[in-house]
């Protein structure tokens, strides 16, 4: 995965608590979207089947936008932030 400091040049300068935030933000590409929040934590890996992403998501463990997401179809598009489990992710949609 990439992070957002890998698309930065030199000559940008990050206080220590910048570079933190920033190393722990991963950025998901998507080939379209929408895409349901259920099937990007199964395609991250972050949970074993589509079964346990959409136990995860009822149970009230993953934000999208800073909010609790409670629907496990909800739709994910392209500048999302989605956190489960100490992940964080940005979603953006790769254009060919």
């Amino acid at each position: 995965m990439k992070t957002a400091l890998n698309s930065m040049d030199d000559s940008t300068k990050l206080s220590p608590k910048q570079e933190s935030k920033l190393l722990a933000l991963n950025i998901v590409s998507i080939d379209h979207e929408p895409v349901e929040l259920c099937k990007i934590l199964k395609f991250q890996n972050l949970v074993l089947s589509g079964g346990e992403a959409k136990q995860v998501i009822a149970d009230g463990m993953v934000t999208v936008n800073g909010n609790v997401e409670l629907r496990k179809r909800k739709k994910i598009f392209d500048g999302d932030i989605v956190e489960f489990n100490g992940e964080k992710m940005k979603i953006i949609t790769h254009k060919d």
